[in-house]
C-alpha cells in the first residue's frame, strides 16, 4: 500500500487547530517575487506538495531560493532559462503565471499548457485573450504542449473578461506592472486572494489599485521588496475543518481563522444549525449542537460559496435532515467525489436543474454540445461506513477523508499526495483533534 491514507472513523473530533498559510495566495507571491530585483523573504508560506513543485520549477529555470520552515528566502534575478519544464508544469495550475516574470526577463517564453486538478477545461482561452490585448504575441503548438510567447515591446492595454478569471486576472496585473502605460483589468475576479497578491505588489513599489471589479495598474520601472511578507491563512482549510466539527459531532476551535474571508460560508452553516462562536479575534469554535438542516446551495465566484468549499458541504449534507441540493456552476467536473461517497454509504443521484441560458448561468464556457451532471442531490442521515476510496483532486480528496472520520471502522484512502497538494501536515493536525490516521508512502 503506497501513498495512501488508513483512517479508523465514528467518533467526535475536538480540539484546537492553527490554520496553515494560503496555499492559492503563496503560489502566486512566489511567482510574483520573481519581478523583483532583491531577495524576496516570505513567511507562513505551507509546506505542502504544490509549493514544493513551484519550487522545483524555479530551480530549473534558475532561480535560487532557501526554504526553512515556513520562510522562504528568493532570488528571480539569476533566471537563466525561459522554457517552463513540461514535467513539473504541466502538473501545476499555477505554471501558466510564470508567462510573466519570463516575458519580463527574456521577452520571449515557452510554457506548457497547465496543469492541476481535473476538475474542469478552465478555459485558458479568456487568459491568452487578455495576455494578446495586453502586447503579448502568443501561439499554441497542440504537439509539443506549449505556448510560445513573445513580447517585442512592454506591456499595456485594456481588457474586458467575458467571465471573471481568478488566475486570469492574476497574470494580467503581473503583465502590467512593468509595462509602459496604464494597464486597465475590467470585469476582474473578486477574491480576496487576489487583493494579497497586490498588497504584496504594492508593498514593492507597485502602483495597482481596485475599484470594485476594475483593477487599475500603473507601470513602474522595479519591484523591490522593503521588509518580509506574511501569507494570510488558508480560508479552505479553514472551512475543511469547521466542516469535521460538525459532520463528527465534535468541537473544533481553529485559530488564525479571517471571519471576513468566509461570510457566505458561514452564513450558511448557520442556516443549517452549525454551532459557531467567534471567541478572540481571528479564533472561531465550530462544534455540533444538534440535528443539521438540509439546504440548497449553488456555487459561484467570490463573493458567493466557494466552489472549492462544495465537496466538504456536500459531505456535511450526508448528515443533514432531509434532502440537500448542490448546483456546481464553476467548474464542470467538480463531481468525481460522488461515486466515492456511495462506495462508504451516501445515497447521491444527479438531477436536472432548468436555467433560461446555460451559457449565463455558468462560469465556464457552456457548450450546449455536451451533457453536463451539474446538480447533485443528497439524501440526509445516512450511516456511512467504511471502505476504500480514491482521490481524484484536491479538494474531493479532503472531502473523503471527512467522509471516512465520520464512518464507523476502517477506511483506506489511496492518492494521498493529491490531498497534500494544498493542506500542510494533514495527518499531524487530525491526530491532534483526536482523529485516528495514518499514512503510508
Amino acid at each position: 500500500m503506497e501513498d495512501a491514507y488508513v483512517i479508523y472513523g465514528g467518533k467526535p473530533l475536538k480540539g484546537n487547530i492553527k490554520l496553515s498559510g494560503a496555499k492559492n495566495i503563496a503560489l502566486k507571491v512566489i511567482i510574483a517575487s520573481l519581478l523583483f530585483e532583491n531577495e524576496v523573504v516570505l513567511h507562513n508560506i505551507p509546506r505542502i506538495n504544490d509549493v514544493f513543485a513551484l519550487l522545483d520549477l524555479i530551480k530549473h529555470l534558475g532561480g535560487t531560493f532557501e526554504f526553512n520552515n515556513n520562510t522562504l528566502r528568493l532570488q528571480g534575478k539569476t533566471l537563466e532559462k525561459n522554457r517552463v519544464d513540461l514535467l513539473h508544469g504541466s502538473h501545476l495550475r499555477a505554471s501558466f503565471m510564470l508567462f510573466a516574470p519570463l516575458l519580463h526577463r527574456f521577452k520571449e517564453c515557452y510554457v506548457p499548457n497547465p496543469g492541476g486538478c481535473r476538475i474542469g477545461a478552465r478555459p485558458i482561452d479568456r487568459i491568452v485573450d487578455g495576455m494578446k490585448q495586453m502586447g503579448v504575441r502568443i501561439a499554441y503548438d497542440s504537439e509539443t504542449g506549449y505556448y510560445h510567447a513573445t513580447l517585442s515591446e512592454k506591456t499595456h492595454g485594456t481588457y474586458r473578461f467575458q467571465k471573471p478569471s481568478h488566475t486570469g486576472t492574476e497574470l494580467l496585473i503581473l503583465l502590467g506592472i512593468m509595462g509602459n502605460g496604464r494597464s486597465v483589468i475590467h470585469n476582474a475576479a473578486l477574491e480576496p486572494e487576489i487583493d494579497e497578491l497586490i498588497r504584496f505588489l504594492n508593498a514593492g513599489g507597485a502602483k495597482v489599485r481596485r475599484d470594485n471589479n476594475t483593477i487599475i495598474i500603473d507601470p513602474v520601472d522595479s519591484l523591490s521588496q522593503k521588509e518580509p511578507f506574511t501569507i494570510i491563512s488558508d480560508r479552505n482549510e479553514a472551512v475543511t475543518y469547521a466542516t469535521l466539527a460538525i459532520a463528527t459531532k465534535g468541537d473544533i476551535v481553529i485559530h488564525d481563522a479571517r471571519p471576513n474571508l468566509l461570510k457566505k460560508f458561514l452564513a450558511e452553516l448557520a442556516k443549517v444549525g452549525g454551532g459557531i462562536e467567534k471567541l478572540e479575534e481571528n479564533q472561531l469554535r465550530f462544534f455540533y449542537k444538534g440535528d443539521i438542516k438540509s439546504s440548497r446551495i449553488e456555487t459561484a465566484p467570490h463573493p458567493g460559496f466557494m466552489t472549492d468549499w462544495q465537496p466538504n458541504w456536500a459531505v456535511l449534507m450526508t448528515q443533514a435532515n432531509g434532502e440537500s441540493i448542490i448546483g456546481e456552476r464553476v467548474f464542470e467536473n467538480r463531481f468525481s467525489y460522488v461515486d466515492e461517497l456511495k462506495k462508504v454509504g451516501a445515497e447521491i443521484d444527479y438531477v436536472k436543474l432548468p436555467v433560461s441560458d446555460p451559457r449565463e448561468y455558468f462560469f465556464f464556457n457552456f457548450d450546449p454540445k455536451k451533457k453536463y451532471n451539474q446538480t447533485i442531490r443528497i439524501k440526509g442521515q445516512q450511516e456511512l461506513h467504511g471502505g476504500a476510496l480514491t482521490i481524484a483532486d484536491l479538494r474531493a480528496g479532503a472531502t473523503l477523508a471527512i467522509a471516512a472520520l465520520i464512518a464507523e471502522g476502517e477506511s483506506v484512502i489511496s492518492g494521498a499526495s493529491i490531498l497534500e497538494r494544498g493542506y500542510e501536515r494533514f495527518v499531524e493536525k487530525i491526530r491532534m483533534i483526536g482523529g485516528s490516521i495514518k499514512k503510508y508512502d
